[in-house]
């Protein structure tokens, strides 16, 4: 009897490699075999023209940088190993305060960005200055550029004197970020949740949800689900732009290679801190290509 279902599902007993599946061992028949061994070939013969492909635009690339009059100099002002290996404590120290400022600031975006996306799917007349409050927000710091924003509330706020408001600029500049990622955020949540089919909001009704209980037990969980690719996209724009809190002063890893390109007259630091962002920004991509694959925004298989 077994054998018969696996003859069924296009297995027979021939000499090979044993499977298991649905608890039952079978052997892939030759038909299966073959065609395995054509797809192994078939990604053996794309990763290897990849490679080929990619080493000789790489080649090129430097043989055209390297071969300009100017390379010499450029090499010495960005590319100096002794300044560079010098600057990797300092810019390194700067890029922790980067770190903790992207999460820390990820966190307060998701909950503002979330508060204010529902906020914007009220409905009612009675709740229309709400929504008219999260709109006129979304339009406003989705309109300004985020430098312009970290000098208004980075040079702005302390110029008020608040009793009992802080004048640190890390914290300063990361409410910046906050105010302005949340809005971007915000919109991305609120796609989220109006993508969601008003049968699933009847149905909860029906079976005597508030509209409160609706939104949290069936609408929110769909929607979040839905723009997690979206949201990780944004937060590897925040990881990049945490760099910027710099132009207020905080000694991040920016702050920290310009000031060491003040002392030597050397760019390096610069570079070094350019290659530590790549490479915290490069996993989180990686990852960002992983969930978006897994929820069919991207084709499957493959590094990139």
């Amino acid at each position: 009897m077994a054998d018969h279902q696996r003859r069924r599902q296009g297995a027979v007993l021939t000499p090979g490699t044993t499977e298991v599946h649905d608890g039952q061992a079978w052997t892939p028949s030759g038909v299966e075999q073959a065609r395995r061994a054509f797809r192994r070939r078939q990604q053996r013969r794309s990763w290897l023209i990849a490679a080929a492909s990619t080493m000789a635009l790489g080649v090129a690339a430097v043989l055209a940088i390297t071969s300009a009059p100017g390379w010499p100099r450029v090499q010495r002002s960005f590319f100096d190993p002794a300044t560079a290996w010098r600057a990797l404590p300092d810019v390194a120290t700067g890029l922790w305060l980067n770190v903790r400022l992207f999460l820390i600031c990820g966190a307060c975006i998701v909950v503002l960005g979330l508060v204010i996306a529902v906020l914007r799917t009220l409905r009612g007349p009675v709740l229309w200055p709400l929504r008219a409050l999260a709109t006129v927000y979304v339009d406003l710091f989705r309109g300004l550029p985020l430098i312009l924003v970290l000098l208004l509330i980075g040079f702005g706020v302390p110029g008020l004197r608040l009793s009992g408001v802080t004048n640190s600029v890390v914290i300063l500049g990361g409410a910046a970020l906050v105010l302005s990622y949340s809005a971007y955020v915000a919109e991305v949540f609120r796609a989220g949740i109006e993508s969601i089919h008003p049968s699933q909001r009847a149905a909860a009704r029906a079976l005597g949800l508030s509209g409160a209980q609706t939104m949290r037990h069936v609408v929110l969980p769909q929607a979040v689900r839905r723009v997690v690719p979206p949201l990780l996209n944004d937060f590897v724009s925040l990881q990049k732009d945490s760099g910027l809190v710099s132009i207020l002063g905080a000694a991040d890893a920016i702050q920290s290679a310009q000031i060491i390109t003040a002392r030597t007259f050397n760019f390096t630091p610069y570079v070094v801190a350019g290659l530590l962002f790549v490479a915290l920004t490069v996993p989180m991509a990686r990852l960002t290509d992983a969930v978006s694959r897994r929820y069919g925004y991207l084709p499957g298989g493959g590094l990139l």
